[in-house]
């Protein structure tokens, strides 16, 4: 990890130098992204980036855990002030998707992470989980959910979570019409659309023992898409 900045000057230079390498890598891909590349886009010059880091290697992981740190940040700030487990869950899953919404990069950058750095790929899914194994375990001894292995269904979880945020908001033509949920071509929309978000939550309501939210009626939207 690259020393940390000790002017306030620094601090905004090296955050550009972040923003710029999640817009490049984005962009271009791992293999493709060059320092040059990242230190135009930021408006500084290649001598300034190794004031901050060593590599392209060194900023790629630093990528990974800033982006890791925001959008743990962004779950937590969304979960704030729910009642309960479930409502701590739908909070913190909807601001997950406005994160990944507004950061697309995060999904390729963490993909990636898998082959040029599966270190912090383990890292960064590792913290993501420990929030939930703790807030499972508290839920679980205060009766709200079941008796449940709280760091298999944490992991369990965190898939339920990236691949619907994948389906909705990453997939597809933005500026396509977003076709039907089954449809495995269909358009992303930019955003879990409500019904969505009801159905995934009727489904995580019964994996951890609230069979009330899970039989609930389902919600108008979707029933009107079957019709």
């Amino acid at each position: 990890m690259s020393a940390a900045p000790r002017t306030a000057r620094g601090v905004e230079t090296r955050a550009r130098l972040l923003a710029a390498a999640e817009r490049v890598f984005a962009d271009h891909g791992y293999h493709e992204a060059s320092v040059s590349r990242i230190t135009d886009r930021a408006g500084v010059g290649q001598g300034t980036f190794y004031l901050y880091f060593d590599s392209k290697f060194g900023i790629f992981n630093e990528l990974v855990e800033d982006l890791n740190h925001r959008v743990r940040q962004a779950m937590s700030e969304g979960a704030r002030g729910a009642t309960s487990r479930l409502e701590a869950e739908r909070a913190g899953f909807a601001a997950f998707f406005r994160f990944t919404a507004e950061h697309p990069a995060l999904y390729r950058v963490v993909r990636e992470a898998e082959s040029v750095s599966p270190e912090a790929l383990r890292l960064h899914y590792t913290r993501i989980v420990e929030g939930y194994i703790d807030g499972l375990r508290e839920a679980a001894a205060d009766g709200e959910i079941w008796d449940i292995d709280p760091t298999v269904a944490a992991w369990a979880l965190m898939g339920v979570g990236e691949m619907i945020g994948m389906r909705w908001v990453l997939w597809g033509d933005p500026d396509a019409a977003p076709g039907g949920d089954a449809d495995p071509t269909a358009s992303g929309t930019g955003r879990v659309p409500d019904h969505v978000l009801d159905e995934m939550m009727r489904f995580i309501g019964g994996a951890l023992g609230r069979p009330d939210l899970a039989q609930g009626p389902r919600p108008a939207a979707e029933e009107k898409e079957e019709s």
